[in-house]
């Protein structure tokens, strides 16, 4: 949206871009009538030059054609007097031959009458040739003449029917450009009174909702522009987004929560598109004016909390910030994949953004694929991994029990040499000590006792 003030009234009223459009057509067309009788002027002078130049030309034709005209009449002329100089030439010829036939017909009387009046008849014949020859020259010549004045009758109404037709031409393209001021005044007054409409509903709609706000809580503003919005998606639901998943946001297990979550999935399950939705507005009369930019953090925080691909702000904040007036702002160099936008491009951005996305679909697919096989390979990976762990555990375990198993026997035979030894030194002893036992005898045995020797005497003599 952007302000516009009226030149006359000072009245500041605001305009979307089609009402911009409008305006600007508006101002084309008053341009383009100005234009238009510039160049009609242009063309009227330069059709007027023309004209100028076909006269000229047709003139200076004219004159030539003239000139031709009477160049032939003086060279018919010319022919004319020369055939009466030889018409002349030959009757004073014919005289002299009269005279010399009378002198020879008086010289000669004696001659034959009939090669005379032979001679006669030729001489008549020959005139009468020289008389039909000039008739036929003089008719020519009339025929010339008439010959001239059509050519040049018919020259002239050829230039004078061309004149009319470009005459013509130049009153129809004027009731061309009059039909087309016509239209262009009622066109002009058409639009002048859509956008006046407009203008008018407009109006109408911002002083509804100023009073809507004015009658309302904190509280039940925030509540309101997020019913608006919930109410705005069930209305096309069914049509426009019958596979999606658009709910409120009711986990805040992590300490806070967004507003709304969209997602929609792939009839293949594939996941597209996932966007968090935070709605945020204020009363006219709060003391404490919020930004939006208050509130991107947070926006930022619960969407990576919640896994979704988009970030979008709802806002009726800063009402009168053009940044956000204009449309669609896009704020991914404070944030990745965030947006702001005003209550009536809810419906137009989330269609953006999923038909962007379902372009993009079918190569999320294919990378879905590839990352199950990746994870199917690294699940066999795992599996052959764990089967040799598995494996070299039980065989280091076995071979610990070997390895145990033959020092035990190692140990078993030492003790059992040992043993051996033992028995050996044993018996050794054994027969030391049978040795000794055959060995023994009283004597031996009181050698070094005199008082016990003398007690065994004492026995042996009472014996």
């Amino acid at each position: 949206m952007q302000e516009i003030k009226c030149p006359k009234c000072g009245e500041v009223f605001l305009v979307d871009e089609k009402d911009y459009n409008q305006i600007a057509n508006q101002v084309r067309d008053k341009e383009f009538t100005k234009e238009l009788e510039r160049r009609e002027q242009e063309l009227e002078a330069k059709r007027e030059q023309e004209l100028q130049l076909i006269r000229l030309e047709e003139e200076k034709e004219y004159t030539a054609n003239i000139t031709k005209k009477e160049a032939e009449i003086a060279e018919k002329e010319r022919r004319i007097a020369e055939l009466q100089a030889k018409l002349d030439a030959s009757e004073t010829m014919k005289s002299l031959a009269v005279s010399e036939a009378l002198e020879k017909r008086n010289e000669e009387y004696s001659k034959d009458a009939k090669v005379h009046s032979e001679n006669l008849m030729q001489k008549e014949a020959e005139i009468s040739t020289r008389d039909k020859k000039i008739a036929e020259l003089q008719t020519k010549l009339e025929g010339s003449e008439t010959e001239k004045k059509l050519a040049v009758a018919q020259a002239v109404e050829e230039k004078t029917a061309e004149l009319n037709n470009k005459i013509m031409e130049i009153a129809n393209l004027k009731g061309e450009l009059k039909n087309k001021e016509a239209e262009n005044r009622l066109s002009e007054q058409l639009l002048k009174e859509q956008y006046e409409d407009k203008l008018k509903l407009k109006d109408e709609q911002i002083e509804y909702y100023k009073d809507f706000k004015a009658r309302q809580s904190t509280k039940m503003i925030g509540e309101s522009l997020e019913q608006h919005c919930l109410t705005q998606f069930n209305s096309i639901r069914m049509t426009a987004f019958p596979n999606a998943y658009f709910e409120k946001d009711n986990d805040a297990r992590s300490g806070s929560k967004g507003d709304f979550i969209y997602r929609e999935r792939g009839e293949d399950g594939t996941e597209f598109i996932s966007i968090m939705f935070e709605m945020k507005n204020e009363a006219d009369t709060t003391a404490t004016k919020h930004k939006n930019e208050d509130f991107f953090k947070e926006l930022d925080k619960d969407r990576n909390e919640k896994g979704c691909e988009y970030a979008i702000l709802v806002s009726l904040l800063e009402i009168d910030n053009e940044l956000y007036n204009n449309g669609i702002v896009d704020v991914s160099y404070r944030y990745p994949k965030m947006y702001v936008i005003r209550p009536q491009f809810f419906i137009p951005m989330i269609t953006l953004l999923r038909n962007a996305a379902l372009n993009s679909l079918q190569y999320r697919q294919e990378l879905q694929i590839v990352k199950n096989q990746q994870v199917d390979i690294i699940h066999f990976e795992e599996n052959m991994n764990a089967f040799k762990e598995g494996f070299a555990r039980n065989y280091r375990l076995a071979s610990e029990k070997f390895a145990t198993a033959i020092d035990e026997i190692d140990k078993t035979i030492d003790h059992l040499q040992k043993t051996k030894a033992a028995l050996l030194s044993s018996e050794n002893n054994l027969r030391l000590a049978n040795n000794k036992a055959d060995e023994l005898s009283i004597k031996k045995l009181t050698k070094n006792a005199p008082s016990v020797k003398a007690m065994f005497d004492e026995l042996k003599q009472d014996e």
